[in-house]
């Protein structure tokens, strides 16, 4: 009977190292994860249409954490180890940008950089003037969009900031409720966002008051969006894997965000 006792011991001990063994490997993987995820790169859904032509529902984009310095915002859950931004470095106007709400602190949304700090911005009859100049369009030709359960033709511009850079836009007309505003002034610190989609979007230009964006402060800026990974329709759903393949949409996939 004692012979049978300690052989048995070698065997619980060897099963516990090994479970200690899985446990630190988990830990490890977890880790680096977040290191990544923290200083690197991290992956968001779209969950809206407000930067179409752009950006549609459903798309998996990845954000890089590192192109505008790091706030406690770059951690998940936002913990407050410290205030400002560290190694903190200026979007550029036109940049494709994830960010916290500034009202609550935890929402992710995701615009366009329109105005940088000092900067004057006001739609008029739909057109966008950034420091009192009109940001030139020019039309493309126009897509269809869903309104209220109705498929309706929506116009598109391409719009050319004054740094040269380009980018798509949609637009419902002139007469929508943020198609003329009052002259926004961009405070030092803050940055004021667009949505592609202007008609769809509720962003800078409309205020927390409202259930809107308002001024995003810089330490509130997640980080860069860089790429489409992929995307699917959002008819797709992980419980029903034949849509993985039916709404997937390939011609998404690798596509690179300007």
């Amino acid at each position: 009977m004692s012979d049978n006792v300690q052989s048995a011991q070698p065997e619980k001990s060897g099963a516990l190292h090994e479970t200690i063994e899985i446990v630190k490997t988990i830990v490890y993987a977890l880790l680096i994860a977040l290191v990544l995820r923290v200083i690197f790169f991290q992956p968001f859904t779209i969950p809206s249409a407000s930067m179409e032509p752009n950006l549609y529902e459903g798309d998996y984009v990845i954000v890089s954490k590192y192109s505008y310095g790091y706030s406690k915002h770059s951690i998940p859950f936002s913990p407050p180890l410290f205030e400002g931004r560290i190694l903190a470095q200026q979007p550029a106007r036109g940049d494709i940008v994830v960010f916290k709400l500034p009202s609550d602190g935890r929402t992710d949304y995701i615009k366009r950089v329109i105005g940088l700090p000092g900067d004057r911005v006001q739609m008029r009859a739909g057109l966008l003037y950034v420091n009192d100049k009109l940001v030139a369009r020019e039309p493309l030709s126009p897509s269809k969009t869903m309104v209220m359960g109705f498929e309706r033709d929506i116009a598109r511009y391409q719009e050319r900031l004054d740094t040269g850079r380009t980018f798509a836009t949609q637009d419902m007309g002139p007469d929508g409720d943020l198609d003329n505003t009052d002259v926004f002034v961009v405070p030092d610190g803050h940055y004021f966002m667009m949505g592609d989609n202007r008609d769809n979007s509720s962003d800078s230009r409309v205020p927390p008051a409202a259930m809107g964006v308002g001024m995003v402060p810089a330490d509130h800026l997640v980080g860069k969006a860089q790429i489409i990974l992929l995307s699917w329709k959002p008819e797709a759903s992980i419980f029903k894997p034949w849509t993985w393949v039916l709404d997937a949409r390939p011609s998404r996939f690798f596509k690179v965000l300007k």
